[in-house]
């Protein structure tokens, strides 16, 4: 029984035991105590409240002899259940107006986007194909438990259950410099790595810090919308750069841009990759306006077909492009977890910031993956996994030149297909009939910023990761159904 269902005044002048008695009465009749629930014993009641035992006894025994309660040998004393619960008019409240919170929050430019939808249940469609997604069956869930196990073994326990403040536990900090970062081709020390909260918190800190009212972020477009958002709240304007098949079209100058965000691995949502002669003219570009630029290495670990190309961060000579990446993508979005590499002069300004937020991520979870990748078990989880999603890329490929009215040549690399149909197709009604015939994709409308764009509308993704490899063939068959009962007949 909840303590605050009996309030004791005294000094009342009504004697202790009427009020327990009262209020017992009262909860059975409001129906707060289930019927046939069982009370306190008279000394834990007694205990609670702060009164003498025999105090408590009184008003039991009155709610016994008068029928609310009922005492059974040697089990204790419960509700009548026969008594049912009596409702109670609600009294009228007082006459107030509410508080009104839209005078007190602060405004949100960012809610003129769209935001990013995602089906929560999408598991339980039979042809789900959502971007983003992850098949918890190729998750290295047993490497995972051992390394989560081994956490909390010495000497490790201290780096899992310390409040860190705001250092980065320095083994996964390590594992970061020494195994996942020569292979992008960067080298960097310690001091110039910060462990985020997935990459995301690495676009908010860096909004935080390098953006503000008057400020300009250039951003891609089509592009990644949540990063948009992020700047858009720091006060920043957006600045739309176009793309094509080949990426990033550089501008012919960054003058007034204070920061560039970039996807140049797999741009998102089109997987596209910037070419080594774009790329070297986005930094000669940017170091001649001093803009950052902030490199989200989107999907690198998944490229298919030909060699992986080094990260820009990798050919920054003056220490202005900031390098985001992730985890989550790669072993579970839940995880939420990344790192960012940038100057030290940076890091520790943004640690900074970090530390009067969230403080730090997760110790536990720091120092087990930290584990896994020193183990050996990350790399090997990667190579299945990048061999698994091969398979499905080209599955998928196949699926979507043998279904859909129009010959594509996807990207090979990241985790989703982006399409790109004949005018007059709506993704919007696109993606609702699919969804009612058990096929789940995304709209790609929502990427594009520069202006009313009707063509934008002929656009949608399909995620390969989340499904199992038999639906492919099937579900795709049914979108391009979808897909010719959209069309205007030839």
């Amino acid at each position: 029984m909840p303590r605050t269902l009996i309030e004791i005044e005294r000094g009342h002048g009504e004697p202790l035991y009427r009020q327990v008695r009262r209020a017992i009465e009262h909860g059975i009749a409001s129906g707060r105590l289930d019927a046939g629930g069982r009370l306190p014993s008279s000394r834990l009641l007694a205990q609670e409240l702060g009164v003498s035992r025999n105090t408590v006894t009184a008003a039991y025994e009155e709610l016994v002899a008068e029928g609310f309660v009922e005492s059974r040998a040697r089990s204790g004393l419960f509700v009548n259940p026969r008594m049912p619960p009596r409702p109670e008019p609600d009294p009228t409240p007082p006459q107030e107006h509410a508080f009104d919170w839209s005078g007190r929050l602060r405004g949100r430019e960012g809610d003129r986007l769209p935001h990013i939808e995602k089906v929560h249940d999408w598991a339980r469609y039979p042809y789900p194909f959502p971007a983003g997604q992850v098949d918890p069956r190729a998750f290295p869930a047993r490497a995972w438990v051992r390394s989560l196990n081994r956490a909390l073994d010495r000497p490790h326990a201290a780096w899992s259950l310390q409040d860190c403040v705001a250092d980065d536990d320095p083994l996964l900090v390590e594992m970061v410099r020494s195994h996942l970062l020569p292979a992008r081709g960067v080298a960097v020390e310690a001091d110039e790595v910060l462990i985020t909260i997935g990459s995301q918190q690495g676009l908010d800190l860096l909004g935080r810090a390098l953006l503000g009212p008057g400020s300009v972020a250039a951003v891609e477009d089509p592009g990644y919308l949540d990063a948009r958002h992020i700047f858009l709240r720091a006060g920043a304007r957006l600045h739309p750069l176009p793309v094509d098949a080949d990426g990033l079209r550089p501008p012919d100058t960054l003058r007034g841009v204070d920061l560039l965000h970039v996807t140049p691995s797999h741009h998102h949502p089109t997987n596209a990759t910037l070419g080594t002669g774009r790329r070297h003219a986005l930094l000669a570009a940017a170091r001649e306006a001093g803009t950052v630029v902030v490199e989200d290495d989107y999907d690198s670990e998944f490229r298919y077909e030909g060699s992986p190309t080094p990260a820009l961060k990798s050919q920054d000579t003056t220490g202005q492009v900031v390098y985001l990446g992730t985890f989550s993508k790669f072993l579970a979005p839940g995880l939420r977890l990344g790192y960012l590499v940038g100057s030290a002069e940076l890091v520790a300004h943004l640690r900074e910031l970090r530390r009067y937020s969230v403080r730090h991520p997760s110790g536990h979870l720091q120092r087990a993956l930290g584990l896994l990748i020193e183990s050996g078990d990350y790399q090997w989880a990667v190579r299945r996994s990048r061999a698994r999603l091969g398979m499905k890329w080209r599955l998928m490929r196949d699926a979507v030149n043998a279904a859909l009215p129009w010959v594509s040549s996807p990207a090979p690399g990241g985790v989703s297909l982006w399409m790109s149909g004949p005018e007059g197709l709506d993704c919007r009604e696109l993606v609702r009939r699919a969804r009612e015939r058990g096929v789940l994709i995304e709209r790609g409308d929502i990427f594009f910023l520069a202006g009313p764009d009707p063509g934008a509308l002929r656009h949608f993704r399909i995620g390969f990761a989340a499904p199992r490899a038999d639906v492919i063939e099937p579900g795709i068959a049914i979108l391009g159904e979808v897909v010719r009962e959209l069309l205007p007949p030839e």
